[in-house]
């Protein structure tokens, strides 16, 4: 094979990877080759020729355990791999060789089937010649406080849109296209956080239950993009073809307006246990990769086999890598970093704060302005650690999500079968941006990640129709899932024609909606939450690839209902909370947030311990100190009087004249027809709040405020 006459090119002075050389050695066609693997002697490079045919060579360089060298001529669309060199190469189904061990630098992989033989798949690295125009395309850099996060699945989403060309369904194509972006936009929301990305694979026990790995948090690909959600054209046309899509995408929704996060799972990788296929990073040094306990174990805590260890130099480098890839090449504006606790583990797998990688992350210039979200939390000694990630990141707040299922699903449980309920005190916080989780690190209520539901767990109106899960479709007797799930179903499990029934699960769905989208911090929607979709009780689906997960776009009356609800409640959110103070407030007399008995006046501590105050008053102020808006409670099952807090109770709380205030109506959870939505208040006058209800009204200066 011929090679430029040159003498090995350092590693120090090329990214890891496949890279086509540049300056004065570069032909266009070599490449410099480089990989971590310290623990093999010697390395080759198995690639594919412009006649298909394959050949190897030796990487002649070694610096710090990183093998490298120049390679070639590769041409674009080659499939490749690595191997130690001299040991017998795996036998492959076709005229190639089997399982070589894949560039975890990768910009793309390859499947090829065993042909039915019960063999398993085998998998290439390709290399890729990567080009895309933005055409001046920017990234929106949306403010934490205007935020709205979206959560959704790229296959899911448009899988069952009629409006979107069936060629483009489930597809990175069908979200960029018109019909979609109009919808989100006129959703409300700003960001879209998408599933793993990634390229995935299947875990083995799904193939013989005729299942697959839907969700995609089995990375086999941390520098590729899961090539089954591009089009057929774009697959058709190879690897390059399935980035420039991605591009696109990301492109579209930039230009709308709107950002893109992307779900990341670094805690793992698809080789799962030690009894599975060696893949990657297992061959290439599976001590230096992985984290073991003294006795060569694994030491799991993500639940699925394996971590990586994050307390090696090589592995953190791998992950920042991989981050600022899709940040320069695909302009991706943030990360939801799965099992992020995981990836804080020092060397005595003891999660900090301080850990390089978090720190990193945080002070990398190619990151800056990113979105870093962490989900803090995995299955390993310590692993619950929400609030307590460093300045800069925000953390998904599993202790809202089920405060607010408490005192709406639970509570309501309770007291309609003459049992006792919480105090409100715990709403409050959460309503206020969990002070409590958040200001002890020196965050603020932006550092709050708030939701209800999200893709693992029940969907918001499944919240309200069982009590228990229904998992059985996933193939585990019903074992998998969590059974922690804090709903009510209302007095029926599962599909009801009760009409009474159905009205109180929508109203209770819309108390959810409320609570989530008023509250201090940024919101986080499952997608189809705001359509009522359901998985008719599972809890689980990861391994559903089928209607079940999938969105439908079949709107009937129930779903419009909940879509208007939602789309006023951001309106809503718009015209005033995006408007709010970053910071916790301070003292009463500068306090953005002013809690209200129902009858107005400031609520005392034996009113927050009392477990039978279930209906509170928050009012929202205004950066100037004037009244802006006003949020009523009432979690009791009976309708309740209130008395809006009057001028002087509001003056005398620190807020400025408040006099001439009047208050509108804006959303009543239990109107869903919004027919009281108008109607107007002085300060000091009496409403009646119906039974398990959220009324919210807004200062007269805020209504018909422009949302754009």
């Amino acid at each position: 094979m011929s090679m430029p006459q040159q003498a090995p090119v350092a590693s120090s002075e090329f990214p890891q990877g496949m890279h086509r050389l540049k300056g004065r050695f570069s032909d266009g066609l070599h490449v410099n080759a480089a990989v971590w693997a310290p623990s093999i002697p010697s390395i080759d490079v198995h690639f594919q020729r412009e006649d298909g045919r394959w050949a190897f060579e030796t990487l002649p360089g070694l610096d710090g355990g990183v093998h490298h060298g120049v390679v070639g001529p590769i041409p674009a669309g080659a499939r490749y791999g690595f191997w130690p060199t001299g040991e017998p190469l795996p036998p492959g189904p076709g005229s190639g060789p089997g399982q070589l061990l894949l560039d975890p630098y990768a910009r793309a992989v390859e499947v090829e089937e065993a042909g039915g033989t019960g063999e398993d798949p085998v998998y290439f690295s390709v290399f890729v010649d990567e080009s895309f125009d933005w055409d001046g395309s920017s990234r929106p850099r949306t403010p934490w406080r205007d935020t709205v996060i979206y959560e959704a699945h790229v296959k899911g989403l448009t899988k069952l849109h009629p409006g979107i060309p069936e060629e483009l369904r489930g597809t990175y194509a069908g979200l960029a296209h018109p019909v979609m972006i109009e919808y989100l936009l006129e959703l409300g929301v700003t960001a879209v956080e998408l599933l793993p990305v990634h390229f995935s694979i299947d875990e083995p026990h799904l193939g013989p239950l005729g299942l697959s790995n839907y969700w995609g948090y089995n990375t086999l690909g941390f520098f590729a993009p899961h090539s089954a959600y591009a089009t057929a054209a774009a697959r058709a046309a190879g690897p390059a073809a399935v980035l420039a899509e991605v591009k696109s995408m990301v492109k579209a929704l930039h230009q709308a307006g709107l950002e893109v996060i992307l779900d990341v799972v670094y805690n793992h990788t698809a080789e799962g246990g030690k009894d599975l296929p060696t893949l990657c990073w297992r061959g290439l040094g599976d001590t230096d990769y992985y984290r073991h306990d003294g006795a060569g174990r694994y030491v799991d805590t993500t639940g699925v086999g394996n971590a990586l260890d994050f307390s090696q130099p090589k592995v953190i480098e791998f992950a920042l890598d991989s981050l600022r890839y899709w940040v320069e090449e695909f302009q991706i504006d943030g990360f939801r970093f799965d099992l992020a606790v995981t990836l804080g583990r020092d060397e005595t797998n003891t999660y900090t704060p301080r850990h390089p990688f978090l720190v990193a992350v945080g002070a990398s210039s190619a990151l800056r302005g990113t979105k870093l979200i962490a989900e803090p939390w995995d299955v390993g000694m310590g692993g619950w650690q929400t609030g307590n990630f460093p300045q800069g990141w925000a953390d998904w707040n599993d202790r809202f999500r089920d405060t607010a299922r408490d005192f709406w699903l639970r509570d309501q449980a309770s007291l309609r079968a003459g049992g006792h309920a919480g105090s409100p005190a715990r709403l409050a916080d959460s309503l206020a941006g969990s002070q409590n989780l958040f200001r002890h690190s020196g965050r603020t209520p932006l550092a709050s990640i708030n939701f209800v539901t999200a893709h693992d767990g029940f969907t918001l109106a499944d919240l309200t129709a069982y009590d228990r899960k229904h998992n059985e479709a996933n193939g585990e007797e019903n074992r998998d899932g969590s059974n922690d799930n804090r709903s009510y179903n209302h007095g029926a499990e599962g599909r009801t024609e009760n009409d009474a029934i159905i009205a109180a699960r929508e109203q209770t769905a819309r108390n959810l909606m409320a609570t989530l989208l008023m509250s201090v911090g940024v919101p986080m929607i499952t997608a189809g939450d705001e359509l009522g979709r359901t998985q008719r009780g599972n809890n689980n689906a990861y391994c559903q690839d089928n209607e079940l997960a999938w969105i439908s776009w079949q709107q009937d009356a129930a779903a419009q209902r909940m879509l208007t609800a939602t789309r006023a409640l951001l309106r809503i959110r718009r015209r005033f909370l995006a408007g709010q103070s970053p910071a916790f407030p301070g003292r009463v007399a500068d306090s953005a947030l002013l809690w209200f008995n129902a009858s107005g006046l400031p609520m005392t501590p034996a009113d927050w311990e009392d477990p039978s105050t279930r209906v509170v008053q928050l009012m929202l102020a205004d950066p100037d100190g004037q009244a802006g808006a006003l949020i009523a409670v009432n979690g009791s099952i009976g309708d309740r009087k209130i008395h809006l807090p009057a001028a002087w109770i509001l003056q005398g709380q620190g807020l400025a004249d408040a006099r001439a205030t009047t208050m509108e109506l804006a959303f009543d959870s239990a109107d869903p027809a919004l027919r009281r939505s108008g109607a107007r208040f002085s300060l000091g006058e009496s409403d009646f709040l119906t039974a398990n209800s959220v009324a919210i009204y807004l200062c007269q200066r805020y209504v018909g405020r422009s949302t754009s």
